[in-house]
């Protein structure tokens, strides 16, 4: 069997604008950077290598749960707002 040719576009000039890189994925490549060249990678830290102390862990975990508590806070008030207008206007 022979190989298919790859097709060759007039407006292809070989740049990569959005790489779908993926780490992990069999087809994983270095990042580019758009003008040619390879682009240096940040060394990055895990989140899981910072330390938090006791009251950072405290503040994020309030802040967690306002959050939650905001969101809750909404949809039960949308509810209300629904069972009254069914009560009041819909199945008058």
């Amino acid at each position: 069997m022979s190989k298919r040719k790859k097709k060759e576009y007039d407006d292809d000039d070989g740049r990569v604008i959005s790489p779908m890189n993926i780490d992990g994925m069999p087809w994983y490549t270095e990042r580019k950077s758009l003008f040619g060249g390879k682009k240096k990678e940040k060394e990055e830290r895990p989140i899981d290598d910072v330390p938090l102390t006791k009251s950072e862990t405290r503040a994020m975990m309030g802040g967690v749960f306002a959050a939650a508590l905001l969101v809750a806070g909404i949809f039960a008030l949308a509810g209300l707002l629904f069972i009254l207008f069914c009560i009041y206007v819909w199945f008058k």
